[in-house]
């Protein structure tokens, strides 16, 4: 005779919901812990084990360990995956507190923030990264570019054991963590004090060379088994405006360089410069030229919540004094009799339907034209790299990119790439092509075996959010107006240690347990046993167990399931 199994039906107990079963159902189904991906992860360009490194840091106390043993070893579980927490904590946007579950209840967790306090520790205790094998492998990696993306993947693959040398074109790795980021955002010595730690892995640069001009990418083709091009993107995109070639016009990137160089930069007599773009290069460009005793207008054609800029970065540009045009595009100049312009020409701009990228396209309204006197302009609508000595690798000769698969890999054998080289995104972005890039060779050169990771991503709907408290978000303390106006002077000035242990207690542990002991209190079958040990999960006493789920159903944080 066939079993008839009733048809499901969807329930709602508190805030989570479940499934009614009947008894023939219940008989065969058992709990069974299931770990999943936190979003925070998920989200994360850099892979970062988020969940991992702060609640390491939250359950400190409970399992009898001091703070600096916690944070040194947040500190490693970070450093797995990116070897810039310091730098990361600082510039980037954080698009893992996008997905942070709790914002659903009440604010992200400062994921960012407590970041920074890892990377920090680690560089004044002067933590070690881990290597993964002692062993000195046979093959050798040339790593072309010494940014963020080309310092990620000689990382893990020296740590793995293989020779790297990264070929840098100018006097200093970082890329544009040092040529296009001011100080006051990423000082200087903590920049160097990470690629300092990459170094000490076994990883060696050679500065000064430039590939196409000092050696050609078939010759290092023949002395590796393997190439990492990761050029960055250095080159600024015009406007596309006639006159665009007067001397007071920059391109924001160019302006970056020749001021992180040390170049004395004229902004003309009247002090008034008119930076173009919304991006993280616009207003770190806006807010030097405000240092540098500027009149700073920002002109974006789009509204504040479409402007890619980290939010943080412009409330504090705003702050400084800096005046942002929102709507306003550029349309053209006026120049002087010297060829010098004078004034830009701005036409006021309304949104109409999305393009490409999601964003409402900015468009011109007709007789809106106006001029705003302006001494000097910087452009920093994009960027993209000089493929100079790379023309092999591009497919359509100046209207593309560097095309690779999900490893990182080209067309041609032997080459990878990453970065910018392959299109504009974030540091974290950057970081996370050069550990694939380098995963994909390791397998490459071992014959090894990809790892997947299976697990499911665990969101807000199948958590517990009721079980949590609700608590304000720790903000970050700032320097004034007063005393932050200086070049070096860094702004942001991160969670005291106090701060960051209690923020890190805000972390709902998605999809892994967190010791609330909630199932071994609501099972009245006594399946369930406590663990002896703080911090290890509970146990199972399956032959107690009738398949009532209520340990599934009151689990917090999704950990438990029926199998």
């Amino acid at each position: 005779m066939t079993n008839i199994v009733k048809k499901k039906r969807r329930k709602k107990l508190g805030t989570t919901s479940y499934l009614a079963i009947t008894s023939w159902e219940a008989s065969r189904l058992r709990p069974r812990h299931v770990e999943k991906k936190p979003p925070c992860t998920h989200t994360c360009p850099s892979g970062n084990h988020v969940r991992g490194f702060i609640t390491t840091l939250a359950d400190a106390k409970e399992l009898g360990k001091t703070r600096e043993q916690a944070l040194e070893e947040a500190w490693h579980i970070y450093t797995d995956t990116s070897p810039f927490p310091s730098v990361c904590g600082r510039v980037c946007p954080a698009p893992c507190e996008d997905g942070c579950n709790r914002k659903d209840l009440d604010e992200a967790v400062g994921i960012n923030k407590i970041e920074r306090s890892i990377g920090d520790f680690g560089i004044e205790h002067n933590l070690a990264l881990r290597k993964l094998s002692n062993e000195k492998k046979p093959q050798k990696v040339a790593v072309v570019g010494g940014g963020p993306s080309g310092l990620s993947a000689a990382y893990q693959l020296a740590r793995r054991g293989y020779g790297v040398k990264v070929f840098e074109a100018t006097a200093k790795a970082g890329g544009m963590l040092r040529w296009g980021i001011p100080g006051y955002r990423l000082p200087e010595e903590v920049l160097e004090a990470e690629i300092q730690k990459i170094l000490d892995t076994g990883a060696e640069i050679e500065y000064g060379v430039k590939i196409g001009r000092d050696v050609t990418l078939d010759q290092l083709k023949a002395d590796y088994d393997a190439v990492y091009v990761a050029l960055g993107a250095q080159q600024g995109v015009s406007l596309g405006l006639d006159g665009e070639d007067a001397p007071n016009i920059f391109s924001g990137v160019d302006f970056l360089s020749r001021f992180h160089h040390g170049e004395k930069l004229h902004l003309g007599k009247d002090v008034v410069t008119i930076v173009v773009g919304g991006g993280d290069t616009a207003i770190d460009a806006a807010r030097i030229c405000k240092r540098l005793g500027a009149n700073v207008t920002v002109l974006y054609r789009r509204t504040l919540a479409e402007m890619p800029a980290i939010k943080e970065e412009v409330d504090e540009a705003l702050a400084e004094g800096i005046k942002i045009e929102f709507l306003a595009a550029p349309a053209g100049f006026v120049k002087d009799e010297r060829g010098y312009v004078s004034a830009m020409k701005v036409i006021k701009m309304e949104l109409g339907e999305p393009d490409a990228s999601g964003r409402r396209r900015p468009v011109p309204i007709e007789g809106s034209e106006y001029e705003i006197p302006a001494s000097a302009i910087i452009s920093a609508v994009s960027q993209q790299p000089d493929f100079t000595g790379f023309e092999s690798l591009i497919e359509v000769p100046g209207k593309d990119w560097i095309k690779v698969d999900e490893d990182g890999r080209t067309t041609q054998h032997k080459i990878w790439a990453g970065g910018d080289v392959t299109n504009l995104a974030l540091v974290t972005d950057a970081i996370g092509h050069g550990r694939r890039a380098a995963d994909d060779m390791d397998r490459a050169f071992t014959g090894s075996a990809r790892q997947v990771d299976v697990r499911k991503v665990v969101y807000s709907d199948d958590m517990v959010l009721s079980h949590y408290e609700k608590a304000e978000r720790l903000a970050a303390s700032h320097r004034g107006l007063d005393e932050r106006m200086e070049l070096d002077a860094e702004v942001n000035l991160g969670y005291t240690e106090e701060q960051t242990f209690l923020e890190s207690r805000r972390c709902m542990s998605c999809g892994y347990c967190m010791d609330c002991e909630k199932c071994w209190l609501y099972c009245q079958d006594q399946a369930i046993t406590t663990p002896q040990e703080k911090g290890s999960l509970c146990g199972w006493n399956l032959e107690n167990c009738t398949g009532c789920r209520k340990c599934a159903e009151i689990c917090p944080c999704g950990f438990v399931e029926m199998h």
